[in-house]
């Protein structure tokens, strides 16, 4: 397994894990900081990730907006004090979700072309 592979997988389990997270609503992630916490750390590293895939991965992939999901981490790690808009976050998260239908769609069918399908 190479390193897109890696990443990829962790970027579409985040996914999951968020929405399993979040199932409680605005509600829970302000009542509660464990779930806000998880939420906010998975974004973090899912974000982290997309950094960490090839190029080449990206551009097989490009419904996605890479460098949108890239940039959201900074904001998610470096103004943790100035407080964190929600209504950002969800819309960051809605976004990268819906994208997750295309990637594992291609990624599952293999209609795109990454590196770790001649394996």
């Amino acid at each position: 397994m190479n390193e897109d592979q890696v990443y990829l997988e962790y970027i579409l389990d985040c996914i999951d894990k968020i929405k399993e997270y979040s199932q409680g609503g605005k509600q829970e992630f302000f009542a509660n900081s464990m779930i806000s916490d998880a939420i906010i750390r998975r974004l973090q590293t899912l974000a982290e990730s997309t950094q960490r895939l090839s190029e080449e991965l990206k551009a097989n992939i490009p419904d996605v907006d890479w460098r949108n999901i890239s940039g959201f981490r900074n904001i998610l790690v470096h103004d943790y004090l100035g407080g964190i808009d929600l209504l950002k976050m969800r819309n960051f998260f809605s976004s990268v979700s819906g994208a997750k239908n295309g990637v594992e769609d291609d990624y599952l069918s293999n209609s795109i072309l990454v590196p770790w399908q001649s394996d």
